[in-house]
């Protein structure tokens, strides 16, 4: 894993944009998970304005509210109104939140199209300050074993959130976030910069963040500004 620093968010997030688009410009069909929050918008500004094959790229979410897509906690309107614009607007775009009547109802009707894409070209995340990644906060039920990269299911309902928004969420698993040919960890603020650097020096210390970057099987930029 490389820690990255960067003097802006802003200088982050194109870098983090970059890293997206050398990984879908080979031929074939590309696939990327992406995030929400507030940090990740100006990379999705940038990814929208770049002239590739959007056509052949998928994007799913790492995680979403449930919520009404039109909502200001929803990722997917994050999504729509800065990435699935311009060139990138004839991107396929498989949404987490669906018309279940509950959080698992919706975890397993995206199953089957969210397992059918990994492995991933790209996994772009956001962390909080307590080391979740995607909807798998270190208070969610089982989280270990949800991080794992052989994790049943692919997709799943959390129910209690650890941060605001406390609404429930969809999350995905660690079976489709680990699996990727490049995960890019988007973040600033010296809280998260320490948590990272924790998770370096203390094996002890196991926040869910410490699943991505621990693991061997996919090479890991963490890309760090200051607030």
């Amino acid at each position: 894993m490389s820690l990255e620093t960067f003097a802006t968010p802003d200088a982050a997030a194109e870098a983090a944009a970059a890293a997206i688009v050398a990984q879908l410009t080979s031929p074939g069909p590309k696939r990327i998970v992406v995030t929400g929050g507030r940090t990740p918008g100006h990379a999705y500004d940038l990814l929208a304005k770049t002239d590739l094959d959007w056509w052949r790229v998928t994007i799913t979410l790492s995680d979403e509210r449930f919520v009404a897509p039109t909502a200001d906690e929803s990722n997917e309107r994050l999504v729509r109104q800065r990435l699935l614009q311009s060139h990138a607007a004839v991107a396929r775009f498989i949404p987490l939140k669906g018309h279940g009547r509950t959080p698992a109802d919706d975890a397993e009707a995206a199953e089957p199209a969210v397992r059918a894409l990994a492995p991933f070209d790209a996994v772009l995340l956001g962390m909080g300050d307590d080391g979740h990644i995607g909807s798998l906060f270190p208070s969610t039920p089982h989280v270990a074993d949800l991080l794992r990269r052989d994790a049943e299911p692919a997709v799943v309902a959390v129910e209690v959130a650890g941060v605001a928004p406390f609404v429930p969420r969809i999350s995905l698993t660690g079976r489709v976030l680990l699996d990727a040919r490049l995960i890019l960890v988007l973040i600033s603020g010296e809280p998260k910069r320490a948590v990272v650097e924790r998770v370096q020096s203390d094996p002890g210390f196991a926040p869910p963040v410490a699943a991505a970057i621990r693991q061997t099987a996919a090479p890991v930029r963490v890309l760090w500004s200051p607030a």
